[in-house]
């Protein structure tokens, strides 16, 4: 039997076995994850409210494929941000979450393609890989705007960016009226909530 044979074997008893059981973690995990965010929410003072599953601004940023579930989402009180989603997405290798940071804007639907755009980070070899500075990637006008704001950039610069893997995503799902700003799940601090806050705001300006 080829080499080639026997990998794709064990790839698929890989999934066979590993994904029902990343479904089953998802369903355990994904609600004590919900919970651990509003209370940390709350411990920073910020008043928040669990969301409707049931209304129509529950739909923003519900599963969008194979693998992938929301728990729940939590309501935000005089934020730019509308509500944090937690999502838990599933595989064979297991269940990895992220928060998607969600503002709300039904004319997205009407409007011609916006692009994704990007968090890149700048890292100075001679500080042990230190980040000096932040540059937006992706839909020129929101990029733009991201760049030229000074506040962000400082917010930004004092978070531990390592902890966010993957950075930070804007991504416009126009179809469904709502902009998503993705991050792992990781619990954010003051400085990361503002800083994503001020994003929802450029984003709400824009778009």
């Amino acid at each position: 039997m080829e080499w080639g044979t026997i990998a794709t074997i064990v790839l698929a008893l890989l999934f066979a076995v590993g994904f029902p059981l990343a479904l089953r973690s998802r369903s355990r995990g994904g609600p004590q994850k919900l919970e651990e965010l509003r209370q940390h929410l709350e411990g920073m003072g910020v008043t928040t409210s669990p969301l409707d599953e049931g209304s129509a601004k529950s739909k923003a940023g519900k599963r969008r494929g194979r693998g992938e579930a929301s728990p729940g989402a939590i309501r935000l009180s005089r934020w730019n941000i509308d509500s944090i989603r937690v999502v838990g997405v599933a595989s064979q290798y297991g269940v990895n979450y992220f928060l998607d940071y969600l503002v709300n804007n039904p004319s997205l639907a009407f409007m011609e393609k916006k692009k994704k755009t990007s968090m890149a980070v700048k890292k100075d070899a001679r500080i042990r890989g230190k980040v000096v500075n932040i540059e937006w990637r992706g839909d020129p006008s929101l990029a733009q705007r991201l760049n030229l704001d000074h506040r962000l950039r400082e917010r930004l610069l004092q978070v531990d960016l390592a902890s966010l893997k993957g950075g930070v995503n804007v991504l416009p799902e126009q179809k469904h009226g709502h902009v998503r700003i993705r991050t792992s799940y990781h619990l954010p601090s003051p400085q990361l909530l503002n800083a994503i806050d001020i994003i929802a705001q450029h984003v709400s300006s824009v778009w």
